[in-house]
Parts: C-alpha cells; sequence; structure tokens
C-alpha cells in the first residue's frame, strides 16, 4: 500500500504536537499496522458501494487515513470514539482529508451514537474492549442491511480486552449479523486477529 507523502507529515505531526506521544505511537504498532491494512485489503476485494464509512472505535484515525490511501473510492469517514483525547489526534492524522471536508472525528459512546446518514459500510475493530450486551446496543443501532466489518482477537493478556474470543469461529457465534461473506484470520507474533464481513 502506498501512502501519500502529504499524509505521513501530518501523521508524524500529530505524533509531534500531542503530550502523549507515545499514545500517538501505539497506533503505529507493527500488529495494529498489519491488522488495518489487512483488513482495507479485503475491502477493497468487496464489490459493494463504500462511499461513506462509519468507523467505530476509531481511535486515532489511523485506519481512516489508510482506507482514504487505498484504492477505494471514499467520500466520508466518520471516526467515532468514546475517548475524548482521539479527536485531535484522529483530526490531524487525516487532515488533509478534514480539509477536503472528508473526514471528521467525533467523541461519542457507541452505543449512543445517532447516525447523521444510513452508510455504506459500518467498521468496527474494538470488540474485544466491550461487553456483549454493549455490542448487542450497538448493533441494534445500525441500519437493517448496512454492510459491517467487525474484529476481534484472543489476546487476553491485555485487561481492557473484555470480549475475547478463543477461535473465529466462537466470535461469529456472538455477532448478531444476518449474512457472512468474509471470514478470515490473521495470525501475529502475540495473538490472532478475526475478520468478520458481512451484513446486519
Amino acid at each position: 500500500m502506498l501512502v501519500d507523502l502529504d499524509d505521513v507529515a501530518f501523521w508524524m505531526d500529530a505524533i509531534r504536537n500531542n503530550e502523549n506521544h507515545f499514545g500517538v505511537l501505539e497506533s503505529f504498532w507493527k500488529g495494529q499496522l498489519k491488522s488495518k491494512v489487512w483488513l482495507v485489503e479485503h475491502l477493497q476485494n468487496s464489490h459493494w458501494r463504500q462511499e461513506n464509512i462509519a468507523i467505530f472505535g476509531g481511535w486515532n484515525g489511523v485506519l481512516s487515513s489508510l482506507l482514504f490511501n487505498s484504492k477505494l473510492q471514499i467520500n466520508d469517514i466518520r471516526s467515532i470514539d468514546i475517548d475524548s483525547t482521539c479527536e485531535e489526534v484522529a483530526n490531524m492524522i487525516c487532515k488533509r482529508q478534514e480539509i477536503e471536508g472528508k473526514f471528521n472525528a467525533v467523541t461519542c459512546d457507541m452505543c449512543t451514537y445517532e447516525y447523521e446518514y444510513a452508510p455504506d459500510l459500518v467498521i468496527n475493530t474494538s470488540t474485544e474492549h466491550i461487553t456483549q450486551e454493549q455490542y448487542d446496543t450497538w448493533l441494534d443501532r445500525v441500519p437493517v442491511g448496512t454492510a459491517i466489518a467487525i474484529q476481534n482477537n484472543n489476546y487476553v493478556d491485555i485487561p481492557d480486552h473484555i470480549r475475547c474470543y478463543n477461535t473465529l469461529e466462537e466470535f461469529e457465534k456472538t455477532c448478531g449479523l444476518s449474512k457472512v461473506y468474509t471470514r478470515d484470520t490473521l495470525e501475529l507474533p502475540l495473538y490472532n486477529r478475526f475478520l468478520l464481513i458481512g451484513r446486519k
């Protein structure tokens, strides 16, 4: 994947200008980047419309930036995260697209997010950070028929990972999707990352 050099410069500005340099750098750990690029590659092989995207657990906006640098024709990305410190960082990492009116970082609990419009695709790569009840509440608010990409993992050594699964099959049983088109596992040194792409 080729990334626009202007975007790389904005990544560096986000790291340099934030008091919590390490917190922003976490977004660029090898496992984080591999997981995100892997998702982007799967989405590039999908054939439905993906112009308008909502990302829950959008964190510091790196996935959004990678999506904008992909082959997808994206008109708008909303990056939603409950952590208010992520908003400024994400808007800097995606500064070029923010200036163009294609990106907006939003501070909000995914369980109470109000959709301004029905997105073509909803992404949630943070489902290990929420309870099953929270997941079900979030999913219930997603417009019916929307394409959904979700990730989880078996990395139980992190205290914030409160809803991990041992296998992709276990994860799928709790996902609540009406259709699943893609099932995949990414093997990383410390854990396996699970991916499901389907529709509500």
